[in-house]
């Protein structure tokens, strides 16, 4: 941090209010996985399924912040570690605000992922590994950067010629080319209401 010259302000209104006038606890639902896995599809499928629970949400999505928020950062190393540690910031945010935050983000570095874990209380970071064996991303690859990366059009893409480092420990795996969008949806659904986020 580069500014010594400031003062946290603490308000009237606290996380643990907002939680209960929501109804519902708060948390980061962190979706990562390669391009093409599912990432996108089925936080807004979730997101859709949660609203219509009466369930606070907001969903940050990887290409959508870097039209604004992250539009100044790259793909280097560095970039990405600092697309992740802001999108962790808002995500610390909009859990502070009583939400449940979807984030679908390749995010493929396990340091960079368990530093918006840290960023956290306990329980508030649900990491979501969306597995899908790379030749089907490819098969699919909705965006063709795949054929672009392959083509030495864009250099370090994640699965390709740089790495995605797999959760070790996640609190869920969807494999979603072999699940359907629905029985990964209710698998996280299910866990959520298991572990008593809401009713």
């Amino acid at each position: 941090m580069n500014s010594k010259n400031i003062t946290w302000h603490t308000g009237k209104i606290h996380k643990e209010i907002r939680q209960q006038k929501n109804g519902h606890k708060s948390a980061v639902l962190w979706f990562t996985g390669l391009s093409g896995s599912g990432k996108s599809t089925l936080a807004a499928e979730i997101e859709e399924k949660l609203f219509n629970k009466n369930i606070h949400t907001y969903r940050l999505d990887g290409d959508n912040v870097r039209f604004g928020l992250n539009r100044d950062l790259g793909f280097s190393k560095d970039d990405r570690a600092e697309n992740i540690r802001r999108i962790g910031e808002v995500s610390k945010l909009f859990v502070d605000a009583g939400l449940i935050t979807l984030t679908s983000f390749i995010s493929p570095y396990k340091t960079d992922r368990e530093i918006v874990r840290n960023l956290l209380e306990e329980n508030e970071f649900i990491e979501i590994h969306v597995k899908c064996d790379i030749d089907e991303c490819e098969k699919r690859d909705p965006k063709g950067l795949y054929k672009k990366a392959r083509n030495g059009e864009i250099k370090g893409f994640t699965g390709i010629d740089a790495p995605y480092e797999e959760p070790e420990s996640p609190e869920i795996i969807v494999e979603t080319d072999k699940m359907t969008l629905d029985e990964c949806a209710k698998k996280i659904i299910q866990f959520l209401q298991d572990k008593k986020y809401f009713d």
